[in-house]
């Protein structure tokens, strides 16, 4: 399947805002409008589309509607970029109202992350290189407080490069102050600096492959559905998984592991990352840590493929951008984990 990059974005670049999922904007407009003003200030034009800021019950009970502003989201010829306004819990019912051809004919920048990887996940399948990322609420809205996240996204979305060594952030935050408090607008938890550190849990050698994956809860809502990869699409790819503010126990990720294993997922596949999991504690982080290693070295005999946990990417602050279909290295000798091509192009 050949690869579609979409065109980097410049300044005066308009980026259309949608809400596939929950109506965050609605409930919180205060956080939501953060976010946005954060997005004008790195220079950028704002679209939004008829769902956008809708009741939380009205895009519940509008899944169609939902798609229909994705579909035209990407099909605008002034919009440049999509982006999520938050996340949610059942986006997967969007996928049979979402238009292919519109996404293949029309490739641009799509970003979100938690249930927003039902749509980076269905996009990519057809081609397109997608950003699993910052959403406006979670992520675009708490910005700056880490200056060093804006020049990431900028790097990732506004450049173009040979190569892009990820470099671990020195702090991250779990969740949010209570946003139903207007003074929490563009505030963040006390920062941690402890347990930072990329763990490297298996592997000695140096490899590269094709990056997919996202929220490791939401893609299960994919399985056995007819929106789950093929057996071949796996082949040569680096997985990233991410645990979302449910906060799932080690044992189920430990359940959902021993599937992808037991479909042979795992045979095909180059490497495995994981982001940092939210709320969970180091006790419960080390367990996660050994339950990893244990179903994937033990119980089905993976012995080679490089695992990396505790990275900085999903649902802590500050993330990661990982675009799926890009070629990702992996280097176990030298710790470093580098992009080999930028996702976006002139």
């Amino acid at each position: 399947m050949k690869i579609i990059k979409p065109k980097k974005l410049q300044k005066g670049d308009t980026i259309g805002i949608i809400s596939p999922s929950w109506g965050g904007p609605n409930s919180f407009p205060h956080i939501y409008d953060e976010g946005i003003s954060v997005l004008k200030e790195m220079g950028f034009q704002i679209k939004e589309f008829p769902t956008t800021r809708a009741e939380p019950e009205f895009l519940y009970n509008n899944p169609e509607l939902r798609a229909t502003d994705v579909n035209e989201a990407f099909q605008d010829e002034e919009v440049s970029a999509i982006i999520a306004s938050i996340g949610g819990d059942d986006s997967i019912r969007l996928l049979p109202f979402i238009n292919e051809d519109v996404i293949k004919s029309n490739p641009k920048i799509v970003m979100g992350y938690s249930d927003t990887s039902i749509l980076l996940t269905f996009a990519n399948q057809l081609g397109l290189v997608t950003f699993n990322g910052p959403s406006i609420m979670a992520g675009f809205s708490q910005m700056r407080n880490f200056p060093n996240a804006i020049e990431h996204v900028r790097d990732m979305i506004s450049n173009t490069f040979e190569t892009y060594e990820y470099q671990p952030y020195n702090e991250y935050v779990d969740g949010y102050p209570d946003w139903g408090n207007k003074e929490n607008t563009g505030k963040i938890n006390e920062k941690q600096t402890e347990y930072l550190q990329w763990n490297w849990l298996q592997g000695t050698s140096k490899v590269e492959g094709e990056l997919f994956g996202g929220c490791i809860e939401v893609l299960e809502f994919m399985k056995g559905t007819d929106y789950w990869p093929e057996k071949e699409f796996w082949k040569g790819k680096i997985l990233f998984f991410e645990t979302s503010e449910e906060k799932p126990s080690p044992d189920n990720v430990k359940y959902m592991l021993r599937n992808y294993c037991v479909q042979g997922i795992m045979e095909n596949i180059k490497g495995i990352l994981f982001g940092r999991a939210r709320d969970y504690n180091t006790i419960e982080k080390e367990e996660l840590e050994r339950l990893i290693l244990n179903v994937l070295k033990k119980e089905f005999g993976y012995t080679d493929i490089p695992i990396v946990t505790n990275m900085d990417f999903g649902h802590t602050d500050p993330q990661f951008i990982m675009p799926l279909g890009c070629k990702l290295e992996i280097d176990c000798d030298k710790k470093k984990i580098s992009l080999l091509e930028s996702p976006v192009s002139e």
